[in-house]
């Protein structure tokens, strides 16, 4: 495991003046927004992305979110030239494409690596999401034990494979499949802490205290 925070400097965004080149519906406390704020950050083009406010709900509607994206889930964003664009996973290439970023590399055996990480990292996302919407969104009389258990026996398989992956990992979010699993594990921390989930995966904790301190994931903490 690389033992430097050095191995990806934001890159430096060209000037900009006037707008923003994107506007995006924004909230501060959804792990998938914070997956395309990282890849922005690392990509130099924060500073170009309008924060709209939004307020996203698996029940209740929020229509200015419908503006982009006809599900009105955030991420939703829109570009200079009017392109709306949804799913982190989407966002976040695009992000890249446009930067000539290294996140999503374009071809080999690394791409598929790249790409089956981000699928990992946006499934213990999923199943985090899940799990609390049964307990949060829910009403207590309609709630399934049975449905939560299934949603975290989903994020412990999840965290054996990061264990057994985690001596591999760069400690820089120098790829997409590690912002969607440092992610994913930030998601553990803010929501589901009571699950401890270091004590049973060293190698992954590991990783992740170095990896957690890039400026990248600093500045996108989640915040109520």
């Amino acid at each position: 495991m690389p033992d430097s925070l050095d191995g990806l400097q934001a890159r430096q965004p060209d000037i900009v003046t006037g707008e923003p080149m994107f506007k995006l519906y924004y909230a501060a406390t959804s792990p998938y927004v914070r997956k395309v704020m990282i890849t922005a950050h690392c990509l130099g083009l924060e500073g170009q992305i309008e924060k709209l406010e939004s307020a996203a709900h698996p029940i209740k509607r929020d229509e200015r979110i419908a503006h982009f994206n006809p599900l009105a889930k955030v991420p939703a964003m829109q570009t200079a030239d009017g392109l709306d664009l949804y799913d982190s996973r989407v966002i976040c290439e695009y992000l890249d494409t446009h930067a000539g970023g290294p996140l999503f590399p374009r071809a080999g055996t690394q791409r598929w690596v790249s790409l089956v990480r981000q699928a990992l990292g946006d499934g213990l996302l999923d199943a985090a999401m899940l799990a609390r919407y049964e307990t949060v969104a829910r009403p207590l009389d309609k709630q399934w034990d049975g449905w939560l258990d299934g949603q975290l026996t989903k994020i412990r398989a999840v965290l054996v494979d990061i264990e057994n992956q985690a001596p591999q990992y760069s400690v820089v979010p120098d790829d997409i499949g590690l912002i969607a699993i440092g992610c994913g594990l930030g998601y553990l921390d803010f929501r589901f802490a009571h699950l401890d989930w270091r004590s049973d995966h060293p190698a992954t904790a590991a990783w992740f205290a170095i990896f957690d301190q890039h400026p990248a994931m600093v500045a996108t903490r989640p915040v109520e």
